[in-house]
């Protein structure tokens, strides 16, 4: 048995193997100076921000509206961060939300939260999210289908399906209750960001201090090591793409909330955005390595060029290119990190 295998053995087992100082100090300090660097990149863009386009940006208006819009891509990001780490990736997450926000709002689940609560708004979606990852991880891990090929045809499944769904019309959410408790604030902070901070605080714990955040860690770096080591690997891949469809789903109850609408363009290319903010945190494309705190850092960093982009009248176009630069530069950056460890 190699010394890698050995050791997820020893972590299934409650036995933690020995590491060398150096080593944990070494991961330690690069995680430190990662997050780091992330924060000095967000303050420089702030500082942009300010120089640029003045007290239009700094307005507490403006800054609110900046973290309602990073918390409906930075709950994706989340489920995202654990599919990436266990050595997977979706390409189906926008359209995931699409679906979810069409299904959540048609006239026959708007009838039912009429003659009940809304919260049947919020659990439709979380189940049609929740099945579109189950299908996902099924394939994958059972049907042996690559998950890019996997992903790709979900895209174009669940983006048509919802379209057949509303017939490609706008549905408008008329559900007294629902929209009030979104539109909410605790403490001055709107009750749309509270729950990204707390799906983030969530996916901290989930992933760092749990046995299901150890085995997403091991079936990411060597997933035979995690056979030999007694994780099914398979059931644990159905895991992680189903939690992801479940974030999706939560996303899309966010943005039904904020738009007040479901539709099947709901979630334009949110596989980018997530994509770019998990490798902009720091979480390796090959997996195997991941932060929480990368992610969210990614988020706000995204988000807050998308903000200047538009204060200063720059095209999506550009907005566009630059974030597939910043995606370039983040993997090259990985790749070098790498060899160098």
């Amino acid at each position: 048995m190699s010394e890698d295998t050995a050791a997820v053995a020893a972590q299934q087992q409650g036995r933690a193997p020995a590491v060398r100082q150096s080593g944990a100090s070494g991961l330690l300090g690069s995680a430190a100076g990662r997050n780091a660097g992330l924060v000095v990149a967000l303050v420089l863009l702030c500082i942009g921000g300010v120089v640029t386009a003045g007290d239009r940006f700094a307005d507490v208006d403006n800054l609110l509206t900046i973290l309602r819009l990073a918390a409906v891509i930075g709950v994706v990001s989340v489920g995202m961060t654990f599919v990436i780490t266990g050595g997977g990736i979706d390409l189906s997450v926008g359209a995931i939300v699409a679906l979810s926000s069409v299904w959540a709002t048609t006239l026959a689940t708007q009838g039912i939260a009429n003659n009940t609560h809304w919260i049947v708004i919020v659990f439709t979606a979380l189940v049609v999210g929740g099945a579109c990852g189950l299908v996902n991880g099924v394939l994958i891990a059972y049907g042996r289908v690559v998950a890019f090929i996997a992903t790709l045809a979900s895209l174009a499944a669940a983006r048509g399906l919802a379209e057949i769904i509303s017939n490609r019309k706008t549905q408008i959410v008329n559900v007294p209750g629902f929209a009030a408790f979104f539109d909410a604030s605790v403490l001055g902070v709107p009750v749309l960001v509270v729950i990204f901070a707390l799906v983030a605080a969530g996916g901290w714990v989930l992933l760092n201090r749990t046995t299901f955040g150890r085995r997403t860690f091991a079936v990411g770096g060597n997933p035979e090591a995690a056979r030999l080591a007694g994780i099914d690997v398979r059931r644990h891949t159905v895991w992680l793409y189903t939690l992801l469809g479940l974030c999706c789903g939560l996303a899309a109850v966010m943005l039904v909330a904020r738009t007040t609408t479901g539709s099947a363009t709901h979630g334009g290319l949110y596989e980018l955005d997530a994509i770019a903010a998990v490798v902009i945190g720091g979480t390796l494309l090959t997996g195997g390595r991941g932060t929480i705190a990368g992610t969210v850092f990614g988020v706000l960093i995204f988000t807050t060029l998308s903000n200047v982009f538009t204060l200063n009248n720059l095209s999506i176009s550009a907005q566009a290119v630059a974030k597939g630069a910043i995606i370039v530069v983040a993997v090259l950056l990985q790749q070098r990190l790498a060899r160098r460890t």
